[in-house]
């Protein structure tokens, strides 16, 4: 018990010195660390409960998946139809009813479109072993193709993954700190952005799809066609607002010459004729290329640029577009040019998002729960505090040290980790200085009944320590699994208290054990007392 070397001892100081230094930035205003500049000062993240901010449940379109895998569907079938050796003749794909159907034009051909068909889908058999697409022959010259209920459900998987990442990438680009961004079930996606006071920019932000596409005009749809939304074979209406012909709607055709996935960048900035925000693209090489090729051989002919199926320019081809760039204008503001560059930089999303429930907290409110919490934890402090003074005098002393040691440690290893509290995680802050004396109350309790039976006091007390100890770790292995497993499969709050709890466990075993038995054998080496009141 007595043999506590000495580079124990300053391993345990230093650690202690380190974790509460690491505190002091945590601790204090946040005008005060940002004028120390480039020095290091890593700070707890506060919650949206605590900083204020916005928070959002978005929920994705099952159908829009289905639509979407049926349109990109279509145009692998034309291209793969088109193929040469031998080119195979197929009349108007249609997607009607949630299928893809087309009527071959040689019957002699159906067994060539299967094998063709089967290429496209693999065989029909999807990544996971199941079948994604049933291909049928109908009255020996119609091909159709069913998705299947496990095709769909994988290709939602796929797609809720992939909007995770849009979303996470654009919120990125609006320079806020630890947002938190989840799936939730198999079609939603909860965002909580600490610190942003505007939720309208976020959603307008976070619904806009931002599929980019650039298609040539068809002239020769008339005014009676357009109005009643019917357009020539291999076109497609689209709505078009700002349209100068007065008709809110124009004639595009079905095959995309660009589109956005051959971004390379978008930037936000201003027309040097009008002066009017503008967006800026640049194409991928690839991309460059067919750009300068389509408006080389398409001089004097409108295409139009179109955003999330809606176009917002139709302009005139004057001359070949080279070196790659074009620019996008309509009718922006600044903030919204900037916001459509960042949903194109970021990809656009693979499913539709809609806002399914929403919040803001205001600061005012986190700060009062700041208050609130800084309240509790001192009130606690204190009666813990107190309590150990009067029932167990010295060692009660050891223990109090501990405990408010155990606060800036706590604060220094969230610090450390990035750590972000919320009104949960400062729950669990409290519980963790409530509990940190129970290992103290064990130990001198155990060297209460030592005493009791006539140990000596450096008996009683190396008993005390090396016997509790056992209950002490088995009672925190308990917490520890329940925290552990609160932190896996929690999330939000949950997650954030289960957090605090389990870096307050270790902490308080460190210094409610090993500190105050650090405390303890340098008294008994510097007094060897006879006697002891505990």
């Amino acid at each position: 018990m007595l043999d506590f070397p000495r580079w124990k001892v300053v391993s345990i100081w230093l650690t202690i010195a380190v974790l509460c230094a690491l505190a002091v930035p945590s601790l204090l205003p946040q005008r005060i660390t940002d004028s120390w500049g480039s020095f290091p000062h890593p700070r707890i993240n506060l919650g949206l409960d605590l900083a204020g901010g916005s928070y959002l449940l978005l929920e994705a379109d099952v159908n829009d998946v289905a639509t979407t895998r049926l349109e990109t569907m279509r145009e692998q079938v034309q291209t793969e139809m088109r193929r040469q050796d031998p080119r195979i003749e197929i009349g108007d794909i249609s997607t009607r009813g949630g299928r893809l159907s087309f009527l071959l034009r040689n019957p002699a051909q159906v067994d060539a479109a299967r094998e063709r068909l089967l290429a496209i889908t693999g065989g029909g058999v999807g990544m996971t072993g199941q079948r994604e697409w049933d291909i049928q022959v109908v009255d020996s010259s119609r091909l159709v193709l069913t998705p299947t209920q496990a095709g769909l459900t994988q290709a939602v998987d796929t797609a809720m993954g992939d909007a995770t990442e849009v979303v996470r990438r654009r919120i990125d680009e609006l320079g806020t700190r630890e947002p938190t961004i989840i799936r939730q079930g198999t079609n939603r996606i909860v965002v909580q952005v600490p610190g942003l006071q505007n939720p309208q920019a976020l959603k307008d932000l976070l619904g806009k799809t931002a599929k980019l596409e650039f298609k040539l005009v068809d002239e020769t749809a008339s005014p009676q066609q357009l109005a009643a939304k019917q357009a020539p074979a291999g076109s497609q209406v689209l709505a078009y607002p700002t349209n100068p012909a007065g008709i809110p709607l124009i004639a595009v055709k079905r095959s995309a010459i660009l589109t956005g996935d051959q971004l390379t960048d978008a930037r936000q900035e201003f027309s040097q004729q009008t002066n009017e925000p503008q967006v800026a693209i640049t194409f991928d090489s690839q991309g460059g290329r067919k750009f300068a090729q389509v408006t080389r051989e398409n001089v004097n002919k409108p295409f139009a640029i179109i955003l999330d199926n809606q176009v917002i320019s139709a302009p005139n081809i004057n001359e070949p577009i080279l070196g790659g760039r074009a620019q996008i204008s309509g009718s922006f503001t600044t903030e919204s040019a900037n916001a459509l560059a960042i949903a194109l930089r970021s990809g656009k999303l693979p499913v539709a998002l809609k806002v399914v429930e929403e919040s803001t907290v205001g600061p005012d409110l986190g700060a009062e729960s700041i208050r609130a919490g800084i309240l509790a934890s001192a009130v606690a402090v204190a009666l813990v505090v107190a309590f150990m003074l009067v029932t167990y005098g010295r060692f009660g002393v050891y223990a109090n040290l501990a405990v408010v040691i155990n606060v800036f440690v706590i604060v220094g290893v969230l610090a450390l980790i990035g750590g972000t509290l919320t009104l949960p995680g400062i729950a669990g802050f409290v519980l963790t200085i409530g509990t940190a004396v129970d290992a103290n109350v064990l130990i001198n309790e155990r060297i209460r009944e030592e005493r009791r039976r006539g140990r000596t006091v450096s008996q009683a007390i190396e008993l005390g320590y090396s016997e509790a100890s056992r209950t002490i770790f088995e009672a925190n292995m308990t917490h520890a699994i329940s925290g552990i497993i609160m932190f896996i499969l929690g999330s939000g709050p949950v997650k954030g208290f289960a957090v605090v709890l389990l870096i307050g466990i270790a902490t308080s075993v460190f210094t409610a054990v090993l500190f105050t038995r650090m405390l303890t054998v340098q008294w008994l080496r510097r007094t060897k007392p006879k006697t002891i009141n505990i």
